[in-house]
């Protein structure tokens, strides 16, 4: 049995929120990985969870988020980095497993990569953001140019080692979300509340249209969403919290559509294939993933970025919008299956035999 150790974000536990997409990109992968007959493990911050998972939870104080900082930020890590500590447990094991899988968009894995003698493959799970992190990728890419996967195109593009990436998309468990041709007149917002993601322009539009907007997500930044709150205090909007994937869909699947508002250029967008998995047209910017997920006049509308006056034309449009096309282009290019199978491929060229 091949063994596998997955290296996750350190910028929250497991479960909590905090690590936005890459969270749910992590679940499904141990998920699909053990049901190809891999023996997976994950190292990851104190009081990580997943249901049917093997995880070891590792002490120390958590990272910032790099989206939250500028681009010539120094390198830095905590006292007691929880990163550093996943690392130096990775070190002492690394003879047991076949192959080392690193989530995290940090600085030091890249750096120690040539220090371990097991291979690690970097999934990269955001577009370029930081320079000092870029030059350590983009030194580790020359060395190991088959080590890195990426979700899209148009997130490798933002890297100067974009021709080397392997492009492996995203994948859901199907029969987790369920279908609804039928649908209410509501809308949904699905992400970290962070200024980057831009919620107040799908705020502004729901305010213009007065269409209900429901909010679903970890609350990332208080100042913002309170902020958002204030500036649109008639806005007609009901914030959910952050929820299971089985209560996420079960309220997401009435609604008439997903609004999508990066400020950035977001390197996938787990959110829009789950809302087309319930049948869910997405309204998105035409900013990175969501330009290559949705098909536009088909799956839902790709708008001018930053335009709140293209969102709010595009939620008039909606009702041309056949909910089966939605579900069965995530059948055909997004089942966990399909995903699966450029991962374990992408594994395979990496893997070699431990050492015990």
């Amino acid at each position: 049995m091949h063994k596998i150790l997955f290296m996750s974000t350190p910028v929250g536990a497991l479960s909590s929120g905090i690590g936005g997409g890459v969270e749910l990109t992590l679940y499904n992968l141990i998920q699909e990985m053990q049901r190809r007959g891999y023996d997976i493990t994950t190292v990851a911050p104190k009081s990580s969870f997943f249901n049917n998972a093997k995880i070891i939870e590792i002490e120390g104080n958590l990272h910032i988020p790099a989206q939250t900082q500028s681009r010539d930020i120094s390198t830095m890590m905590p006292k007691n980095s929880v990163l550093a500590n996943m690392w130096e447990y990775a070190r002492k094991v690394q003879s047991e497993y076949h192959l080392i899988v690193n989530f995290a968009f940090d600085w030091l894995p890249f750096y120690l990569t040539p220090f371990f003698s097991t291979p690690i493959a970097q999934f990269i799970s955001m577009g370029s953001l930081c320079d000092s992190l870029d030059d350590i990728m983009d030194q580790t890419a020359q060395k190991y140019p088959d080590n890195f996967g990426v979700y899209t195109k148009s997130q490798a593009n933002t890297f100067p080692f974009s021709d080397i990436c392997k492009i492996l998309g995203s994948g859901l468990d199907l029969s987790l979300y369920e279908f609804n041709e039928q649908c209410e007149q509501k809308l949904a917002w699905l992400g970290r509340i962070a200024p980057e993601k831009a919620l107040e322009d799908a705020v502004k539009a729901c305010d213009i249209t007065q269409v209900p907007l429901l909010i679903f997500g970890k609350v990332q930044d208080e100042k913002y969403w309170q902020d958002i709150l204030t500036k649109y205090p008639h806005a007609p909007i009901d914030y959910r919290g952050f929820l299971s994937t089985e209560d996420l869909q079960r309220e997401l699947r009435l609604c008439q559509g997903l609004l999508m508002t990066p400020r950035w250029i977001e390197a996938f967008g787990n959110v829009a294939i789950e809302a087309l998995a319930c049948g869910v047209p997405v309204i998105a910017y035409d900013r990175g993933g969501p330009g290559e997920i949705v098909e536009d006049g088909k799956t839902g509308f790709l708008v001018t970025p930053d335009s709140v006056e293209e969102l709010v034309n595009a939620i008039k449009k909606l009702p041309k919008i056949n909910r089966l096309d939605c579900r069965l282009v995530v059948e055909k290019e997004y089942s966990v299956e399909v995903w699966g199978d450029r991962f374990e491929q992408w594994f395979q060229t990496l893997m070699i035999k431990p050492s015990i």
